[in-house]
């Protein structure tokens, strides 16, 4: 499974929209269940968020690479989580 990275910040109205789709999607497709997501808290942990190439908020790297910054649906978390299954 590739590892997946998901920057964020904690009163940001599009990434408490990316968690609440991540279990969403969890509980709707039993095998994206297994897919582990380190989480970033930007102001917490800015030393490791200057270190990666992004902008806005929710921020997802599925291995190391980049696959989605900013707003996001339901459908692209879908997405994003069966990347990792690849």
């Amino acid at each position: 499974m590739k590892e997946v990275k998901l920057f964020y910040l904690r009163e940001c109205p599009f990434c408490k929209k990316a968690f609440r789709y991540i279990d969403e999607a969890k509980a709707q497709h039993p095998e994206l269940a297994q897919v582990e997501i380190e989480l970033i808290e930007e102001s917490e942990q800015a030393d490791v968020a200057n270190s990666y190439d992004y902008y806005y908020v929710p921020t997802f790297y599925v291995a190391g690479k980049k696959v989605h910054e900013g707003g996001i649906f339901p459908d692209e978390v879908e997405q994003i989580l069966r990347q990792a299954l690849e």
